[in-house]
């Protein structure tokens, strides 16, 4: 049974960091392309990052590029995603994904100062 876990999320203020987590189960990341999305209060879910199997590349909505990074951990068979330099406009829920059928509960992220 294919489940994935989000963990990380919580307050933090404008230019502070945090890390997300994805722990996937019923699979092996490594041979599937995961990704990132969020939603926004009243807004639509939209892409954030990806992680493709391999080798490995890694793509970026223009919004968050250079602030934030997606990575695997084959052994741990997690997905994290990095975030710096965070914006109010970066509030939102954040999902991991395995394509367009697998997606997590989402962990909520708030940039407020």
């Amino acid at each position: 049974q294919v489940q994935l876990v989000e963990s990380g999320g919580g307050l933090v203020q404008p230019g502070g960091s945090l890390r997300l987590s994805c722990a996937a189960s019923g699979f092996t990341v490594s041979r599937y392309s995961m990704g990132w999305y969020r939603q926004a209060p009243g807004k639509e879910r939209e892409f954030v990052a990806l992680v493709t199997s391999f080798p490995g590349t890694t793509n970026y909505a223009d919004s968050v590029k250079g602030r934030f990074t997606i990575s695997r951990d084959n052994f741990k068979n997690m997905v994290y995603l990095q975030m710096n330099s965070l914006k109010p406009e970066d509030t939102a829920v954040y999902y991991c994904n395995r394509g367009s059928e697998y997606w997590g509960k989402g962990t909520l992220v708030t940039v407020s100062s």
